[in-house]
C-alpha cells in the first residue's frame, strides 16, 4: 500500500459555486515533500496540506476534512467506464492511492502515511454541482452516487511529512462495521442505514451523528 501522488490545488473560476475565489478542485501533483497538519474547525480552517487551496469553507476542509483520498484502482475504472484519460488528482483528492482499501475503510481507522503523519478515516466524499461541472459529464452526480465509491476524508490525528511513494499502513481499525462505503449510502440512497452510523461512536463527525441520531428517534417514535 503506497501513495502514487501527493496533489495539491490552486484557485480556479467556477460559475457553479457562490464561494469568492472559485473552487480548489483543480488538484495536480507535486514534487518533494508537503507537509500536513490539522488545519482547524470548519469554516475557518481550509486543507490539511501545506499550499493546496480549499477555497468554499464552509462545505468543504476543516479538521473532519483535513485530507481527501482516492484509490488509483476506483480511477482505473472510471477511466474505463468512461472513456478517458483520468490522471491523479483529477477528482480533487489529495492523496491518490495504490493498494488501499479506501471505501472499505471503516470510520476511525487510521493510516500512517509516510514515517511520521498519522490520519483517520472520517466520512465519505458527497458528489456536488462543482465536482459535476470538473468534470463535464452528463449525469455525473447520479452515476457517481450509484457507483459508491466515494473515495475517503481524513483528519490529522500526528501531522508530518508525506512525499509520492511512501508507504501506507493501517495501524488501527475499529471492531465495527461502519465503512465508508456503507456510511456513503447512508447519507444518500439508503436512509435507512443512517442509525447504523452510530456504531462508529466518537470517530463520527458531528454533523453526520446529528443526522443519524435525529434519524433514529424518528423511528422509533
Amino acid at each position: 500500500m503506497k501513495l502514487l501522488s501527493v496533489n495539491l490545488g490552486r484557485p480556479t473560476p467556477c460559475r457553479h459555486t457562490t464561494a469568492e475565489g472559485g473552487t480548489g478542485i483543480d488538484k495536480r501533483p507535486v514534487d518533494g515533500t508537503v507537509a500536513v497538519s490539522a488545519p482547524g474547525p470548519k469554516g475557518v480552517g481550509g486543507s490539511g496540506l501545506a499550499g493546496d487551496a480549499v477555497v468554499d469553507l464552509r462545505h468543504h476542509g476543516g479538521d473532519d476534512q483535513a485530507v481527501y483520498a482516492y484509490a488509483r484502482e476506483d480511477l482505473d475504472d472510471w477511466q474505463r467506464e468512461l472513456g478517458r484519460e483520468l490522471a491523479n488528482g483529477v477528482f480533487g483528492e489529495n492523496l491518490t492511492t495504490s493498494g488501499v482499501e479506501v471505501t472499505g475503510a471503516r470510520i476511525g481507522e487510521r493510516w500512517r502515511v509516510g514515517p511520521r503523519l498519522l490520519l483517520e478515516v472520517t466520512s465519505p466524499r458527497i458528489p456536488c454541482r462543482t465536482f459535476h461541472a470538473w468534470l463535464g459529464e452528463r449525469g455525473w452526480i447520479r452515476r457517481f452516487t450509484q457507483a459508491a465509491v466515494p473515495g475517503a476524508y481524513l483528519r490529522v490525528i500526528e501531522p508530518g511529512e508525506i512525499r509520492a511513494g511512501d508507504a501506507v499502513e493501517v495501524t488501527h481499525r475499529p471492531d465495527h462495521e461502519v465503512t465508508i462505503g456503507l456510511m456513503f449510502r447512508a447519507l444518500t440512497t439508503r436512509r435507512e442505514l443512517l442509525p447504523r452510523l452510530l456504531e462508529a461512536d466518537a470517530a463520527l463527525p458531528e454533523e453526520a451523528r446529528e443526522k443519524a441520531r435525529k434519524y433514529a428517534e424518528r423511528a422509533a417514535g
